[in-house]
């Protein structure tokens, strides 16, 4: 492995999460970190485990949000942003790069596979999804009671910056535009990935100009991107 968690190189946020990825069986380690490009077969590649654990990821950051804030002071659609702010795919880059996953894609990619690999590991999603395969793989060997503690644990650097942002992108610029006498509209422009694990690219368009572009798992979170991105050019 290219790092363990007693490294000093290896964040504090995230050695529970590593310990519990070190124990898993090497050929399961080594799928989650497999890009489909270089696999023997697609079954071969992370994608399945990155489903997997996306689905655990959503769940354990849900629950803690869940158990620890007041329920007479946020509600459901508070507890939705902040969730989707933390397991958007730029938090689960954030945690590869504190798991050293960049450096065991390298170190763990077939010597054909390297330019590639050298190439993917500067890239947002498949990292992303990386992260999303190593918590699925840990949550087959170790069962979810061990790791979604990890995991939030994790994303807690993500998790608290996604608290601390309380704007709503999109409320902030209809209300910007309503004092001007102008309307904001969002169109998909692409979907990307398989049918279960779409990602929106979304634009405010004004007054029939695009003026912001983001993506998400949602359309509801690509328009809050998207509306952010119009915010910070109107403002400029």
């Amino acid at each position: 492995m290219a790092s363990t968690p007693t490294d000093p190189g290896v964040d504090a946020s995230v050695a529970a999460l590593r310990a519990l990825f070190d124990a898993v069986p090497a050929p399961l380690r080594r799928r989650a970190v497999t890009h489909v490009t270089w696999a023997a077969t697609r079954a071969d590649s992370y994608e399945r485990l990155a489903f997997l654990g996306d689905g655990v990821l959503g769940v354990a950051i849900a629950s803690h949000l869940y158990r620890t804030l007041d329920e007479q002071r946020v509600g459901a659609g508070r507890l939705t942003v902040v969730r989707a702010g933390t397991i958007a795919h730029g938090p689960c880059r954030q945690v590869a790069v504190r798991l050293g996953l960049p450096e065991l894609v390298l170190e763990l990619s077939p010597d054909r596979a390297r330019s590639k690999a050298v190439d993917l590991v500067r890239h947002e999603r498949p990292l992303a999804e990386m992260t999303e395969a190593v918590i699925g793989a840990c949550y087959l060997e170790h069962g979810f009671d061990r790791t979604a503690p990890a995991v939030v644990e994790a994303f807690s650097p993500e998790l608290g910056e996604a608290l601390e942002h309380r704007t709503d992108h999109k409320g902030r610029l209809q209300e910007w535009l309503m004092a001007r006498g102008q309307q904001v509209g969002y169109r998909v422009v692409e979907e990307l990935g398989e049918p279960h694990r779409r990602t929106f690219v979304v634009e405010a368009v004004v007054d029939g100009t695009a003026l912001g572009s983001g993506r998400g798992r949602s359309k509801k979170l690509a328009e809050q991107e998207a509306a952010r991105e119009a915010l910070a050019t109107l403002e400029a």
